[in-house]
């Protein structure tokens, strides 16, 4: 062994031919150090003859994972739901984004909903723990009023995201809210206002719509749910279904939130 631990070179005279290859060897492997980083093939399968053949083996493109706009709502009769629907539309319409539609568990056990005569709850959409919010890349969080306030099943799921808290794993998510009221005094706006509190301790950032819908924001022919803080619908009694207006509004949130992530992704 040499000094530095290298071997000791051969005294032998090294033949011109082999000395070429040599340094044509050298060439192209400075050659492919500065050229781009090639696209992997496909490699042959194991046990094949490893015989040469003219075929060209092609890449294999993976698809881009698409981000992910969480919608989740509780909905007793069918209002929020239908809004939350119609929001996924709009989030899916929006080039690299998938709207994921999921329901808060219930509190209120099944006698009590049906003397309150409330239908069944569409068992395609999954209950969601506070646990699975962590994989979103931004919420839209919808639900009836209770009094100017979000309905206590909406509370109860916000008040299970403690250790999410603690570990301030929503922190920077960006969040927005759509709601149901009976009336037009019951709260389109307080309902929504008063349910940023819990993204104000989660570090969430509030995205709300503005008056980005345009001209549907100031109509006033015909009873309009929704405001400035996301989209809403007007229940009545409950016999009420969302206009095609209060889904518009629903499908523009939707839009508007999947772009707002988009920005800040490529920020």
């Amino acid at each position: 062994m040499g000094k530095g631990g290298g071997c000791v070179p051969s005294k032998k005279k090294v033949p011109s031919s082999i000395a070429a290859e040599a340094t044509d060897d050298a060439r192209a492997h400075d050659a492919e150090r500065s050229a781009p980083i090639p696209i992997e093939e496909d490699q042959p399968p194991i046990g094949s003859s490893g015989n040469a053949t003219s075929e060209v083996s092609v890449s294999v493109s993976h698809p881009v994972e698409k981000l992910k706009i969480f919608i989740v709502f509780y909905s007793m009769y069918g209002h929020v739901e239908s809004l939350a629907k119609r929001m996924k539309k709009g989030v899916d319409g929006v080039d690299g984004f998938e709207g994921i539609l999921y329901r808060v568990p219930e509190t209120l056990p099944a006698e009590v909903l049906n003397q309150m005569k409330a239908p069944p709850k569409d068992p395609s959409i999954p209950e969601i723990s506070a646990a699975e919010l962590v994989a979103a890349d931004g919420i839209l969080f919808g639900f009836p009023t209770r009094f100017g306030c979000m309905a206590a099943q909406m509370k109860a799921f916000f008040d299970s995201t403690g250790q999410l808290w603690k570990e301030q794993k929503l922190a920077g998510k960006p969040g927005g809210f759509f709601v149901s009221t009976g009336t037009q005094g019951g709260g389109q706006e307080t309902t929504a206002w008063t349910a940023i509190t819990q993204l104000a301790h989660h570090g969430m950032l509030f995205v709300p719509i503005g008056y980005t819908f345009g001209a549907g924001m100031f109509k006033i022919d015909t009873i309009r749910g929704g405001s400035p803080y996301g989209a809403g619908v007007f229940a009545g009694d409950g016999s009420r279904q969302p206009s095609e207006t209060e889904l518009a509004l629903a499908e523009h949130q939707g839009k508007y939130m999947a772009a707002t992530v988009k920005k800040l992704f490529q920020a």
